[in-house]
């Protein structure tokens, strides 16, 4: 069971969507806003895992509200206005329905939304069970499992609902969590940011707040940076 939040400024649009929920069997509808800031305090204690959520609204858009987001819940917007897709999308939002939504439309987002869940417990799953050597893990990329090999990671890096894997012949995106992946990853890997870790073997340099891996760039958080630098150059900083 997915529990989704309705968060539009509209109530017929709110009904509309109360009515669709309650016609998918796997889908529970555990709140049901006209503000988005309303919503926060659910969000914020994980009893959301599912937003449907309006773009034009008071106050704060859809779109600026999923950008302060500090945990990351699956999105599909629904709004009237098409010309905000691609920037829904580049959000990493699951889906974008435009209004009047039909409920063949909404199945559809939904159906994606259950896929998504099933496709990420697959793979904690597996990571849990997996039997595997020191040098190497699975995961669960482009509909097959991969095997990865730690030293052909570059850096991971976490975007909205799954995690991106670099290593150095290709990118793996797959939907596991980035502090399951943080928390199995052995001590070369380095969180450096919010949303990346690095691999202290393969860094080429550091300059300010930004790590250079070949051609990639990755910042350093000013929170993280003095715990980073310690990390990184304990033993192996040779000076005058």
């Amino acid at each position: 069971m997915i529990n989704c939040v309705i968060i539009d400024d509209e109530p017929l649009a709110r009904k509309g969507l109360r009515e669709y929920i309650a016609d998918v069997d796997f889908l529970h509808l555990a709140g049901e806003y006209d503000n988005p800031l309303k919503a926060t305090e659910l969000i914020s204690r994980g009893e959301a895992q599912l937003l449907f959520l309006d773009i034009q609204m008071p106050k704060i858009t859809g779109l600026d509200f999923m950008k302060t987001l500090q945990r990351s819940v699956p999105v599909i917007f629904t709004t009237a206005f098409p010309q905000f897709a691609l920037d829904g999308f580049e959000l990493n939002a699951l889906d974008y329905l435009v209004k009047p939504i039909s409920f063949d439309r909404f199945l559809k987002a939904a159906l994606k939304a259950k896929e998504y869940y099933e496709v990420r417990e697959k793979n904690d799953a597996f990571k849990t069970s997996s039997i595997s050597t020191g040098d190497y893990f699975f995961i669960k990329a482009d509909n097959k499992l991969v095997k990865v090999s730690f030293n052909d990671i570059l850096f991971v890096e976490a975007l909205q609902n799954y995690v991106v894997i670099h290593t150095q012949e290709k990118k793996l995106i797959t939907y596991l969590t980035f502090k399951s992946v943080e928390e199995y990853l052995p001590s070369q890997f380095i969180k450096v940011h919010k949303s990346f870790i690095v691999s202290a073997t393969k860094l080429d340099s550091i300059e300010g707040n930004d790590i250079r891996i070949g051609q990639h760039h990755i910042p350093i958080s000013r929170n993280l940076k003095e715990e980073v630098m310690e990390k990184l150059l304990k033993g192996k900083f040779l000076k005058r």
